[in-house]
């Protein structure tokens, strides 16, 4: 008889989330409002996801002079020839109700002086569209506001401080998890569908706005089950993280700043880019200003914003010894976002039957080569609801299913000093053949799966520079990198 995880009887849902993020608690309460019986399996307590500290706000065509295809278009123009545009009218045209749904739930989001939705403006964006929940602290409000509707519902079943150790493969599909608790005891979820909602694997990097726990741990749960992976080469690097000797070192300042007029000063003391242009393109600016000067940070002006919009920024400033009323605030990129993940199709669904992804850790191809601010938050609002209502329908697992496995399973490894460093330095903004060569015979294995796709694309686009190949290929547009198994990247149109 193959060997069980565990003694104790497997927990049956319909439905099981993995991360309690944005989209992990909006795709477990959609779930939930349709019948279908949720187990949210979250490694730490629930308000203390990477979307707990998510400053942006979300995108969404709500003004009476914006519209959904204006929308499409900046999200088309932003990712750079890359975007999946099937994924981005789905994006753009659901956007707006999702936002009225979170009103609906109960989720305070920011007004203006007579009621109406207040829209920020951010880079890359046309027109004024950003919804925020208490200023830069959006991220808060909404996972704390999600995470008590969650908690509360008889449906969903929360299984805090617990890790997803592995996939649950019978027959060629993915029927849940294998689940390990802080203590150590071990239990299999199965469910007609599984979702993976564990965020990014920017924390990967050494220099990185994100926490700790954001080392792409469902894209390689994922992989390790055989299901494909996309565009890992696309990683985006915020232009405005703090440059400190100290704990604060990354600390994300949000675009809303520059949408409400911070400025950003080279060495001269002048102003050297359009601080409202897409992420990309104000990151290689401040990178050229940076080579140019000899210097570790470009200056932040915010002494002309009410800093009563962005408590969370200043407080953290403070603790920085920063007054950012009268003192400029040193920045530099670093690593924020990964576009690449778990390749889905339109509904979450994966390539392995019964394994559907969402949010960060997902790629529908949306983003393309550089994601538009704050459509992150949209994109799990979304593409949460729509995995939620694929993995619900998805057939009931077997009953008595015998799963192997080669001893007792543990969570992806996380990553050593030694890798984060070989990341951030060759497979950061501007990356090397030489340097991704190195970093492709790395010990972890997801950071060699995204040496192996930087190289596999032969160009320079969006958040993926070579310095051997500075061009954009328009050969290569629409193009998305795949890699599954034990084979090499292969360059994919996907419809």
């Amino acid at each position: 008889m193959p060997e069980r995880y565990s003694s104790e009887e497997p927990l049956r849902v319909d439905v099981a989330v993995v991360g309690a993020g944005a989209a992990g608690l909006y795709a477990a309460i959609c779930a939930a409002r349709e019948g279908a019986r949720v187990a949210l399996v979250s490694r730490s307590p629930l308000p203390g996801s990477a979307s707990y500290w998510a400053q942006g706000g979300i995108a969404a065509a709500l003004a009476g002079d914006d519209s959904p295809d204006r929308h499409v278009r900046d999200t088309v123009t932003a990712g750079r020839g890359a975007a999946r545009e099937s994924a981005v009218r789905v994006l753009c045209d659901e956007a707006p109700e999702r936002v009225r749904d979170l009103e609906r739930l109960g989720v305070h989001l920011d007004a203006d002086r007579h009621g109406a939705l207040a829209l920020g403006l951010e880079g890359g964006h046309s027109t004024r569209r950003v919804v925020h929940a208490g200023g830069s602290a959006t991220g808060r409000r909404i996972t704390r506001d999600l995470t008590g509707l969650a908690a509360t519902d008889e449906r969903v079943e929360v299984l805090e401080r617990t890790t997803a150790a592995a996939l649950a493969c019978s027959e060629g599909r993915c029927i849940g998890l294998v689940a390990v608790t802080e203590a150590g005891a071990t239990r299999m979820v199965l469910a007609r569908g599984s979702i993976l909602a564990t965020g990014g694997a920017a924390a990967l990097w050494e220099r990185t706005t994100n926490p700790p726990g954001a080392v792409g741990s469902g894209m390689s749960l994922a992989h390790a089950a055989g299901a494909e992976l996309a565009d890992l080469e696309f990683t985006q690097f915020h232009p405005t993280a703090l440059v400190h000797d100290g704990p604060r070192d990354g600390f994300l300042i949000t675009e809303a700043v520059r949408g409400e007029g911070a400025t950003l000063l080279g060495a001269d003391g002048e102003r050297f880019v359009d601080e409202l242009a897409p992420r990309d393109e104000v990151a290689l600016a401040v990178l050229a200003e940076l080579e140019r000067s000899g210097r570790r940070a470009v200056q932040l002006d915010m002494r002309t914003i009410d800093g009563a919009r962005f408590p969370n920024i200043v407080a953290a400033l403070e603790q920085a010894g920063i007054d950012p009323r009268r003192d400029l605030v040193p920045v530099a990129p670093a690593a924020h976002y990964t576009m690449g993940g778990v390749a889905t199709d339109l509904d979450g669904r994966s390539s392995l039957a019964g394994l559907l992804a969402v949010g960060e850790c997902a790629c529908t191809g949306l983003h393309g080569a550089n994601r538009l601010a704050s459509n992150s938050l949209a994109e799990c609002l979304v593409f949460g609801r729509r995995a939620a209502l694929a993995a619900a329908s998805e057939v009931e697992p077997p009953a008595a299913p015998e799963v192997p496995t080669a001893g007792r399973p543990s969570p992806p490894p996380a990553p050593s000093a030694q890798t984060r460093a070989s990341l951030g330095r060759n497979a950061g903004p501007r990356r090397s053949p030489e340097g991704l060569r190195e970093l492709a015979s790395d010990r972890h294995p997801l950071a060699r799966l995204i040496a192996r796709c930087c190289l596999a694309r032969d160009e320079s686009r969006g958040a993926h520079q070579r310095e051997d190949r500075p061009q954009l290929d328009p050969a290569l547009d629409g193009m998305h990198t795949v890699v599954g198994g034990g084979a090499e990247p292969e360059l994919r149109r996907w419809g």
